[in-house]
């Protein structure tokens, strides 16, 4: 029997992308067909301690009670943002992280009998280490599920390039202990095939991130205006962006990934579409509204005041922003400008909600898995991150279309929707944990207790979009 113990710090009632990914993966996992019975889940004090960890009260009710959830006894610390700011550049262990560690260690020993794999989903990556000490107490095999691809993230920032350097290797030691390695895009999952080639008699796997049919039940919601809605749900990183065009210490020392373009992953440039189209087509751009649905940084909320078109929601339940989605007449998914012949190594977790939303979507995305997926689905508009003039095309071509009598929201492809149901990923991932129980638990040439992960990303100042 193949009961896996899940380490997520973000897990209901911490709500975001990270908390969807193991609230569905868990929910479903004991209806899989294989021998899972029991999922338990080790987790924080659920309780919003910044911008990347936003309550959400309703997700609680979708576990069902094959999911067990411990939460850290202990009280989470805090941390000042100058200490914080000291422990990155210093590479001294945060009070944070020793308690994470520590309290999942404890709480997952006490478990020890009931678990035949463990699986650590990150960020935050300092769970690596913890997973991998349990691994070797308990003599049970564990599981690296990195939802970003830590060091190898182009959207990570770092003090220096020493900095991402040293995570990097810290990366590799433990990796080097895991049975298995999932990520959720393939590109991130050659990344790691290729930057650790001595990970190769380890599986390194892409199971995406998804969207629950269950979620998009029901009627659309109404609406009683003539407005043209353009919704984006999930988090911007305006601030993030603007700190790197002032080319700060960061950008001068390496921290950041050299020719990434962070400022499109933010409403900047749609917003200057939608004023090029008021002043080319007043009869379409008057009427357009743009509705930023998430949790907001003071830089997010600065750059919608320029804009009358701007309607904010902040941060609401997940239901709400599904009806939110499927209200929309065009759905808005930008992401990073990457130099050229790179690829992205993401996908925003909104994609596939957007997908089953049933609503074009205008992707201002770069080359990579989103933009593959964009193009299978077929019901996307796609542009370069920062083509404002495609922006608008796209809007003014969306705007006439749906004038036009009867013209109705066009849906994604089946055959495309259908890899990327909640219960698919759950079915795949009770296959790996399956074929990886037995394993005896792999150990390092370096004790990955020994050499600490010293830092926890957290903020937007050091590039953690926990909630992609």
């Amino acid at each position: 029997m193949s009961n896996p113990l899940i380490v997520a710090y973000h897990f209901p009632p911490i709500g975001g992308a990270g908390s969807q990914r193991w609230l569905k993966l868990a929910k479903y996992l004991p209806e899989s067909g294989l021998s899972i019975e029991t999922v338990n889940v080790i987790t924080g004090s659920g309780q919003s301690t910044d911008l990347w960890s936003p309550i959400d009260d309703t997700l609680d009710k979708e576990l069902p009670l094959e999911v067990r959830v411990h939460r850290v006894s202990e009280p989470e610390p805090g941390e000042t943002r100058r200490q914080l700011r000291a422990e990155r550049w210093l590479l001294v262990d945060t009070v944070w992280s020793r308690w994470w560690v520590e309290g999942v260690t404890e709480a997952g020993l006490k478990l020890g009998p009931e678990i035949a794999v463990i699986v650590a989903s990150m960020p935050p990556f300092i769970s690596a280490q913890a997973a991998a000490v349990l691994s070797r107490k308990l003599g049970k095999p564990w599981v690296a599920d990195l939802r970003d691809p830590w060091a190898l993230d182009e959207m990570l920032v770092y003090p220096t390039g020493i900095h991402r350097r040293a995570d990097r290797r810290r990366m590799r030691l433990l990796l080097r202990t895991a049975a298995a390695i999932v990520t959720t895009t393939p590109e991130a999952a050659r990344r790691i095939a290729e930057g650790f080639p001595e990970l190769a008699g380890t599986s390194i796997v892409s199971i995406p991130n998804g969207f629950d049919p269950v979620d998009f039940d029901g009627p659309e919601p109404a609406r009683d205006d003539r407005t043209f809605r353009i919704v984006h749900t999930g988090y911007l990183h305006t601030g993030l962006g603007l700190n790197q065009r002032r080319g700060g210490l960061r950008q001068r020392l390496g921290g950041s990934w050299r020719g990434a373009d962070l400022l499109t992953r933010s409403h900047v440039y749609i917003l200057e579409a939608i004023e090029d189209l008021k002043i080319r087509r007043p009869d379409l751009g008057e009427a357009v509204e743009l509705h930023l649905a998430g949790a907001l940084s003071d830089a997010d909320r600065e750059v919608a005041r320029t804009s009358p078109a701007v309607r904010l929601h902040g941060y609401v339940s997940h239901s709400e922003a599904v009806d939110l989605m499927r209200s929309a007449d065009l759905l808005f998914l930008p992401m990073q400008k990457m130099p050229a012949g790179t690829r992205s190594g993401i996908v925003p977790g909104k994609t596939y909600e957007y997908l089953a939303a049933g609503r074009p979507i205008l992707g201002a995305v770069p080359e990579g898995d989103t933009r593959e997926i964009l193009h299978a689905a077929g019901n996307a508009y796609v542009c370069e991150p920062d083509d404002v003039q495609a922006m608008t095309r796209a809007i003014e071509s969306e705007r006439e279309r749906r004038r036009a009598v009867g013209a109705a929201p066009f849906a994604a492809s089946p055959d495309v929707l259908e890899r990327f149901e909640r219960r698919t990923q759950a079915r795949r991932y009770a296959e790996l944990l399956d074929a990886v129980t037995n394993e005896p638990p792999r150990e390092s040439a370096t004790d990955p207790a020994a050499d600490s992960i010293r830092t926890r990303t957290t903020g937007e100042e050091a590039g953690f979009p926990a909630g992609r």
